[in-house]
């Protein structure tokens, strides 16, 4: 072995790693890392294994489901590396006694991330795959872009009225089934809820005014499956027709009646949930109404009659075997019956208004955000992080590159390394250039800054807002009670009436110590605004969006007027220059030689997309 390879064999044995994630990149990494001479690792990730992570997270059995990834994933490759160091943290990056090294897997980590990094002057290495699609990315503050240089793919909003009134894509099915009927039957009784939930206009008036999901302690299940099914399915639809405005340049529904579609009765044909409250209580996750019907094959696509027997018949064995969990339920795409529930109303929900029908293995794909992973991607992927894991430890910055992997090869080749991107000098994290905020100064409470700007857009945990040398919000633990007192105060006065007023003009000083960041904002005082399309009533210019990636761990989420949808993209886009190369993929990273201090740091996780 010659001298330069002396040299980089023991930096990869000093190097001491910090991996953040254990998922499908994250298993592969960590057996390259040790498999490579590394001797050093730390991994953290505050997800745990479900029944889904199986099929490519090789490190995890099913024996496995429910303990923690990262203990798991460390306890598996200490079994054939035994001489190495590898600690596992069951943890948050925002706990402090971990804040120079982590990060957890939520939709703000990879800015987060980014910041920390750049913070610290550490190179970091992103990476994602989808499919046969994959990437890994290199980022070296003043050299190459940051991670937030660049618009990320958002999550597609649809409103309300859409997914309630007229939907037109089986996604708006979905969302309707998932977050509406499934929600309302089985979650929170309480909760907010865009469904008609009165009785009918052919009931007596007595009954007007009470709300059809409420069951009666003496109601036979079937019965009131069936009163659900023709009010969502029939009564809704025929309510929604009235308005014939609605209906002039699109396709009418069709009302669907239980009558119209099933046997008089379910019970001498499905006799299996006659008496499933006499039994046993199975695991939740295994409860099934598909063998109840003679269904096998997730793959067959269900006509409506089928999916209308799976209604029912998947309501009646949540009363029946899962009764002590309705009103806690949330969906889960790992719970057989919620996805089978979800699936049979999608499809009616569809069948309804026209939508093609699709089967409960595509139903769950879009329901829980799933990407079909390929466990071949996820490891190449990993092997090239490696890669440029040891060229940071060399510092040898001018081979750094970003490699694609490709479904289909493009100049003959499945790998296609490029240069990375020049910095933006328009990003507001790395150039430090001003933000535009166009908000109504005098309706418009620091409040809603503080939520819809300051923390969900631009990401920061611990914010600090000035204007001018006056304070007008800080959050720490060293704060006194009067300090407290006052910021509390000022959240609920209009941007105007602040001790400091904010008008038009005004320049907002904000600060997250936490990450090191601090950014300016340019406000301009703005009347009125569109309700559905810009329903925060704030725009927020000069920014690039926080995606809500949700790899292995990440999620999706609802604001008060608008869905969101993570929609199919078609991975990462080959770049054969600097800017305007959209990538459609999440992140792995590593950090640079620091003294006293992690060397480096590898993220993994992957972008979910239905």
């Amino acid at each position: 072995m010659d001298t330069q390879q002396q040299q980089q064999q023991s930096a990869i044995q000093g190097a001491k790693v910090l991996m953040v994630g254990a998922g499908g990149i994250g298993c592969e990494l960590l057996k390259t890392l040790a498999l490579s001479g590394f001797h050093d690792i730390h991994i953290i990730d505050m997800d745990t294994i479900e029944v889904s992570n199986l099929n490519r997270q090789f490190l995890f059995r099913r024996s496995h489901v429910g303990q923690s990834k990262a203990k798991v994933a460390r306890d598996a490759v200490l079994r054939f590396r035994p001489h190495i160091n590898i600690r596992s943290y069951h943890a948050n990056v925002k706990n402090p006694d971990l804040m120079l090294f982590s990060t957890d897997l939520t939709t703000w980590t990879q800015g987060h991330v980014n910041r920390l990094c750049l913070a610290a002057d550490v190179p970091l290495v992103e990476s994602g795959t989808t499919g046969f699609l994959g990437q890994v990315t290199v980022h070296v503050k003043g050299k190459t872009e940051c991670y937030e240089c660049q618009t990320k793919p958002t999550p597609k909003t649809y409103p309300v009225c859409t997914i309630t009134s007229t939907p037109t894509k089986f996604v708006h099915c979905i969302v309707w089934a998932k977050e509406l009927l499934f929600a309302k039957l089985f979650g929170d009784k309480n909760q907010d809820n865009d469904l008609n939930v009165r009785a009918n206009k052919a009931a007596s008036s007595s009954k007007e005014t009470e709300d059809v999901f409420e069951r009666a302690e003496d109601e036979d299940i079937e019965q009131y499956g069936r009163k659900i099914y023709d009010h969502v399915f029939g009564y809704n639809i025929e309510a929604a027709l009235s308005n014939e405005e609605t209906w002039k340049n699109r396709r009418r529904p069709r009302p669907i009646y239980s009558k119209d579609v099933l046997p008089e009765s379910l019970s001498q044909k499905n006799g299996s949930t006659q008496n499933c409250s006499a039994t046993s209580v199975d695991d939740s996750a295994t409860v099934s109404a598909m063998p109840l019907l003679g269904l096998k094959n997730p793959q067959e696509l269900w006509g409506l009659t089928q999916n209308s027997l799976v209604f029912i018949e998947a309501l009646k064995l949540f009363f029946a075997k899962r009764k002590k969990e309705i009103g806690h339920l949330t969906f889960d795409k790992d719970d057989q019956l919620a996805v089978e529930f979800v699936t049979a109303a999608a499809n009616i929900r569809a069948e309804s208004f026209g939508i093609p029908l699709h089967s409960l293995f595509e139903a769950k794909g879009i329901a829980g955000n799933i990407v079909h992973a390929v466990a071949t991607t996820n490891a190449i992927v990993a092997g090239l992080i490696v890669i440029e894991a040891i060229k940071v430890l060399k510092k040898d910055a001018d081979k750094y590159r970003m490699t694609y992997c490709l479904e289909h090869p493009s100049r003959k080749m499945l790998l296609m390394p490029v240069e990375p991107f020049e910095p933006n000098p328009s990003c507001y994290v790395c150039s430090k250039t001003p933000l535009v905020l166009e908000i109504n100064t005098q309706k418009s409470k620091l409040r809603d800054l503080v939520d819809k700007i300051v923390k969900a857009k631009l990401g920061m945990n611990l914010p600090l807002i000035m204007h001018g040398a006056s304070l007008l919000y800080e959050v720490g633990d060293d704060l006194d009670d009067i300090m407290v007192a006052n910021y509390n105060s000022n959240l609920e006065k209009s941007l105007s009436e602040l001790p400091s007023p904010v008008i038009n003009g005004s320049i907002l000083t904000v600060e997250d110590l936490q990450q090191e960041l601090s950014c300016k904002i340019n406000v301009k005082h703005r009347e009125e605004f569109d309700e559905e399309k810009e329903p925060e009533g704030m725009v927020l210019s000069g920014w690039t969006q926080s995606p809500a990636t949700n790899g292995e761990s990440a999620s999706t989420s609802n604001n008060e007027s608008a869905v969101e949808v993570t929609e199919s993209s078609s991975g990462p886009e080959i770049a054969s220059k600097k800017r305007n190369s959209p990538r459609h993929s999440p992140r792995i990273t590593r950090e640079k030689q620091r003294t006293s201090r992690v060397k480096m740091m590898m993220i993994s996780w992957r972008l979910k997309i239905p």
